[in-house]
Parts: C-alpha cells; structure tokens; sequence
C-alpha cells in the first residue's frame, strides 16, 4: 500500500487458543458489520494449510495465496464477496502452506507493497494455537482479539496463548471475546478467570473485555446456510451483540504513521521470522 495514503487501515487478529470457538465466524461477521457501515475491509484467511473463511460464506474463489506464490498477482487473488469486503483465501489441504518461509513472507510483503487500494481494516483470521504462523500473524498486528468460550479448555488454552505472546516475544495488550456464552454474567466470569490467571502469573499483561456473542440459534442456521449471521438474521441476539462490537472496534485509537499500513504489517511478518 502506498505510504502516502492519508488512510492507515487498522490491523486486526482474530484469534484463539484452541479450534471450535467460532473464531472465523467472527471474523466474518466483523468483517461484513464493518462492510455494512462503510468501512473498506479486506478479511485474510491467516490458517493458510485449512482454508475455514470460504466455507463459512459458502463461495468458491478461483485462487487462493498459494497461487501468490505460483505466479499470481495480489489484485487476482483477493475475492470480492456479495457482502462488500474482500477475502484473501487459503488453501485447502495443501501441507506446504502450514508454515511460511522467510520467502514467502517476502512475496507476500512485496505483493502488499504493490497494493495501492485504500482499505480501513484488515482484519487476519489467523489459524488455533501457538503454531508459529499464528504467532508471526500476532506479532505483526496493531490489535490482537482473543476469542474463547465459556468451555475450561478454552479459558486454559487462551491463557497459553497470551502467555507465550507474552513471554516470548513482549506482546502485552490483547482484547477479549467471549462467544457463545449463555448470558453477560457467565461471560464476565470467564473474562475474570483469565484476567485473574494472567495478573497471578504474567507480568504487565493488559486485557480489555470487548463483549460477548450470545449463544444463538440464528449462528448455527447461519452457518448451515453459509451465510453471515449479521446477514441471514440481522435482529438475532447475536448479529446485534456484534454489529455493538464493531462500533467498539471503530473507536479504537487508529494510526497515525507509517507503523499502521500494510506494508509494515507485512515487514515486521517477515522479520520476526
């Protein structure tokens, strides 16, 4: 993206510390609620050997970022959905993809760097776990959206993520999503068990409740239809609870230099590794 842009997109991870949270679900609904009210967004499917983001909208893109690295220019790749954003697909099935090399991170910052579309938001669904691609996606970004439920497996597992965040590399801030919580009081509980647990054992690790998605019978219709829930049933508890989200995420302190576009994402990708 050209530096010159008066425009910085805000740079976001979704993401977990174990699968089957909904984590991509709520990338895309954030993704299209943004869509929705304005906002340029471009959604990358960051679990590149486990392509999730095009399931879950139920379309079929030509290309995927493997082909970047097959030839393929970005402006082919990236995939225009019927909700107003754009994806960067993954691939599906292709084991070559679960790690990238110094290489790759090198196409892909230099496929970013020749983009000069304008965009507000890019939001990176990265993949579950400590894998370290999904650690390379947390590191690069401006703000990091820890999601978890109200399973104890998940609270422990977020826990492990934030921490090797935290001890490995010195990323201290992150906010916290509950999903699929049967009421705020129970989210609540669960976001004060992993504050709890990082202010016991992880020094100067700052967490910021972001809300709670309802536990909602129109998430898993939605997801049967491959549609956005905010889309398929946009006055359900949950569409509601996560178009209030969004606004949230658009209140955010937004950048102001050069730390804040693509092309530094897509830098500090490669130079971690």
């Amino acid at each position: 993206m050209n530096i010159q842009n008066q425009t910085m997109p805000k740079v976001i991870t979704v993401t977990s510390g174990k699968g089957g949270v909904g984590k991509t679900n709520i990338s895309v609904n954030l993704a299209c609620c943004l869509a929705k009210q304005g906002k340029r967004v471009i959604l990358v499917d960051a679990d590149l050997g486990l392509a999730n983001v095009d399931v879950i909208l139920g379309l079929t893109p030509q290309y995927t970022v493997y082909d970047l690295f097959r030839g393929k220019d970005l402006a082919e790749i990236l995939f225009d959905t019927p909700y107003g954003f754009k994806i960067l697909p993954a691939s599906s099935g292709v084991s070559d993809m679960m790690s990238l090399e110094t290489g790759q991170k090198l196409e892909l910052l230099e496929a970013f760097d020749a983009f000069d579309e304008t965009i507000d938001y890019l939001i990176v669904d990265t993949g579950a776990g400590i894998h370290d691609t999904v650690l390379y996606f947390n590191l690069a970004a401006q703000e990091r959206l820890v999601v978890l439920t109200t399973e104890p497996t998940s609270l422990t597992d977020a826990y492990a993520l934030i921490k090797v965040l935290k001890q490995r590399h010195g990323v201290s801030s992150f906010k916290i999503l509950v999903n699929a919580a049967s009421n705020e009081t129970m989210a609540k509980e669960m976001f004060t068990r992993l504050y709890t647990a990082c202010d016991h054992f992880l020094e100067g690790v700052s967490l910021d409740y972001l809300g709670y998605i309802p536990k909602d019978t129109a998430v898993r219709k939605a997801i049967m239809a491959q549609t956005p829930f905010c889309i398929g049933d946009p006055n359900s508890q949950a569409a509601k609870a996560l178009e209030k989200i969004s606004k949230t995420v658009q209140n955010w302190d937004s950048p102001d230099s050069v730390d804040g576009n693509i092309k530094f994402f897509w830098k500090k990708l490669l130079f971690r590794g």
